[in-house]
């Protein structure tokens, strides 16, 4: 493929972005909502939503742009100690619920981040964060898969190519901190 026709691929799906906008919208309100309560928010994702995951849960607590407060925001992907540890005495498929049941509470925010909204591990932990009583968002692509059933709220990328979709969740993760400078900056 050439590199054009890869450039044409992500230009139709940014393209079709505004078709998501008031959910990306609602989701920053939530966001601040969180925050504002003393809540936290955290993510979870599998491969290159692993990736995101770590990169966003960063945007939030070191910065963003502006000058603000430091904003409390975990990624479940990054101790390698509870990964592994986990993993190994119970199972992969449970490594982000347990994890969620230790940390998580009703005023926290949780995203699982899955591009084909059928990640076993993502689906278990929502269902736990949702036990818990936090609010509970899924960024897929346009399918959506299991999550679209599950999670309280969705944000599906119109797309099914999983480079495209991810490429699309990173733009949001990354316009959702932009936002919480605006609303949060100390400038």
């Amino acid at each position: 493929m050439s590199f054009s026709n890869a450039l044409q691929r992500h230009t139709e799906t940014f393209n079709r972005l505004p078709e998501i906008q008031t959910d990306v919208e609602q989701l920053a309100d939530q966001i601040a909502e969180t925050f504002a309560a003393g809540g936290k928010l955290f993510f979870m994702g599998n491969g290159g939503s692993a990736a995101d995951s770590q990169h966003l849960a960063a945007e939030f607590v070191v910065r963003y742009k502006a000058e603000r407060k430091p904003l409390p925001a975990i990624a479940l992907t990054v101790d390698s100690s509870i990964l592994t540890a986990h993993s190994n005495d119970y199972s992969f498929a449970s490594v982000f619920t347990r994890q969620i049941e230790a940390l998580c509470r009703p005023e926290d925010l949780v995203i699982g981040i899955s591009t084909s909204g059928n990640s076993a591990n993502v689906i278990d932990a929502i269902k736990a964060a949702q036990t818990i009583g936090a609010k509970c968002w899924a960024w897929t692509g346009e399918n959506g898969g299991q999550l679209v059933d599950i999670a309280d709220n969705i944000i599906k990328v119109p797309a099914a190519e999983t480079a495209r979709v991810q490429e699309a969740h990173i733009f949001i993760g990354h316009w959702l901190c932009e936002e919480m400078d605006y609303l949060l900056s100390t400038d």
